[in-house]
């Protein structure tokens, strides 16, 4: 794990995984992902942990994916994009089924892959002045990897709004949709938190990893090695399009892309 990257809180049976690039707003590249990934198998292997929270150092939880990664990305042929989303997905995946419960801790933004990991969290606690998008198809791309987790937490109807018009999503309206569990002022943040997982304290440790597997089961369709396949083989085909390179391109040079002019 590098250290630098995340860090690992404990008190008591709690322990909070800080993303640590407040300086990127958290935004995560191949070495972030690898780092929160290794974080969380470490907590999931520890019987001492009872709750872990995930939340972000700085003005922000996580702003999704960093611009140079993308503009690596973007040229990148098929295998090398195969072979990132994968791991993205894999990180997501092992938040999802981390045999423990998961708190969010969210805010500033939460946009991309930052609000997939908010979703991919069994709990969502967000300040009121907190921000959600999949802003994806602004850079001619889709939420592939974050989109089951998505999903799952605010549905298709939701889904079909959002992931096409790239809106904003206020905290409130986050709540609205079963995005977050909780809104609260930023100086609420941590005590609501605390207040959850001392809950979450009261039940069996194996009750509920076993919880967490039975709503998965009842899903219309669980998280598995197919959907997350097909998922990564989703972003790292539409990564090489000429739509992506555009979006990307025009994001990068703060214009509007092709798509957008009406001359």
């Amino acid at each position: 794990m590098t250290q630098e990257l995340v860090q690992i809180e404990r008190d008591g049976g709690l322990a909070t995984l800080w993303l640590n690039r407040p300086d990127k707003h958290n935004a995560f590249d191949e070495h972030l992902i690898a780092a929160i990934t290794d974080g969380l198998r470490t907590l999931g292997e520890d019987d001492s942990v009872r709750v872990v929270v995930l939340a972000g150092r700085g003005k922000s939880f996580s702003a999704g994916g960093d611009l140079d990664w993308m503009r690596r990305a973007a040229g990148y042929g098929y295998e090398q994009n195969l072979a990132d989303a994968k791991q993205l997905a894999e990180m997501l995946r092992t938040l999802a089924e981390l045999p423990k419960p998961t708190i969010a801790r969210v805010h500033g933004a939460a946009l991309g892959g930052g609000m997939g990991l908010a979703c991919a969290c069994d709990i969502a606690v967000t300040s009121e002045r907190a921000v959600f998008a999949t802003s994806e198809v602004r850079f001619g791309l889709i939420p592939a990897t974050i989109g089951p987790y998505v999903l799952r937490a605010i549905g298709a109807r939701q889904c079909q709004r959002y992931f096409q018009s790239a809106e904003r999503i206020g905290a409130e309206r986050a709540r609205e949709i079963g995005l977050v569990h909780e809104v609260v002022g930023e100086a609420a943040l941590d005590g609501k938190i605390a207040e959850i997982a001392a809950a979450l304290g009261t039940g069996g440790p194996q009750a509920q990893a076993r919880a967490k597997r039975f709503i998965a089961e009842l899903s219309d369709r669980p998280i598995d090695a197919a959907l997350i396949s097909e998922t990564a083989d989703a972003i790292a085909s539409i990564r090489a399009t000429d739509e992506a390179r555009e979006g990307l391109s025009a994001f990068l040079e703060k214009r509007g892309a092709a798509w957008t002019r009406t001359d």
